[in-house]
């Protein structure tokens, strides 16, 4: 059984900090793809932050400097850390692993449930 259980969010002032967490089962998370989208209301899926298995972590530009992702091996989580939030970071945050299941070597995409994030003026 796969899963990717979010947890966090919630509503936040403007300037203020939030944590969103991942954790994975049922993967091979070592060579994972790990990585965050948001989807504003009406908007589309962006991604915000990316965690490859064997290189570095990368951002969209409208978070860099504000919001750092990592990643916990051993217990196969992946975090992302918002900090000096604006009302433009309101929307639900995704978790994304683009991974291999146990005994396969092709890579299948997985969503988490989707966390609300709000910031308020």
């Amino acid at each position: 059984q796969l899963q990717l259980v979010e947890s966090g969010g919630g509503l936040v002032q403007a300037g203020g900090s939030s944590k969103l967490s991942c954790v994975a089962s049922g993967i091979i998370f070592s060579d994972a793809v790990m990585a965050w989208y948001r989807q504003a209301p009406g908007g589309q899926r962006e991604l915000v932050a990316t965690y490859p298995g064997d290189g570095r972590p990368d951002y969209a530009d409208s978070v860099k400097g504000r919001f750092t992702i990592s990643r916990d091996y051993y217990k196969k989580r992946v975090d992302l850390q918002m900090n000096r939030l604006e009302p433009g970071d309101t929307a639900v945050y995704y978790c994304h692993a683009f991974a291999r299941r146990p005994g396969r070597s092709n890579k299948i995409n997985y969503w988490g449930q989707g966390t609300q994030v709000t910031v308020s003026s």
